[in-house]
């Protein structure tokens, strides 16, 4: 088990935003030629990619962090802590989509490991939200 110096170390390097998945699904969603914001904010909540006309937000959940009823898996140590933390980012993610609906907004969210899968697939289905293409 890493000591605490280490921890702070390796939770350090975790990023909140130009992640893999999003570097990827960016790269794909530009190539199809469609535009976007990066970390617009709405309200008080900042999707990952934002399509202003068309009122789509963007959210690349990771499976980690958001819950993934696949993948996710919570930390043996400090267990109390973690859960708090992850199901609050559950409810978060929930209410974030509630709001931004309300508001007229679309909302996709991508989940981390559909973006390792094919995220050129995940770009499609933006287009397809978008009527670039159809579905």
């Amino acid at each position: 088990m890493p000591t605490s110096d280490a921890r702070r170390e390796l939770m350090g390097r975790i990023r909140g935003r130009d992640t893999r998945p999003e570097m990827l699904l960016r790269q794909c969603v530009w190539a199809l030629g469609l535009r976007y914001r990066l970390q617009h904010r709405i309200g008080r909540t900042r999707p990952d990619m934002v399509f202003i006309a068309a009122k789509l937000a963007v959210f690349v959940d990771g499976c980690f962090w958001h819950g993934c009823p696949l993948h996710s898996t919570k930390p043996k140590n400090n267990r109390d802590f973690w859960d708090q933390k992850l199901s609050r980012n559950v409810v978060r993610d929930a209410e974030q989509t509630q709001w931004l609906e309300s508001q007229g907004w679309r909302v996709l969210r991508i989940w981390e490991h559909e973006i390792d899968a094919s995220p050129a697939d995940c770009a499609l289905r933006i287009a397809v939200m978008l009527g670039k293409v159809s579905g």
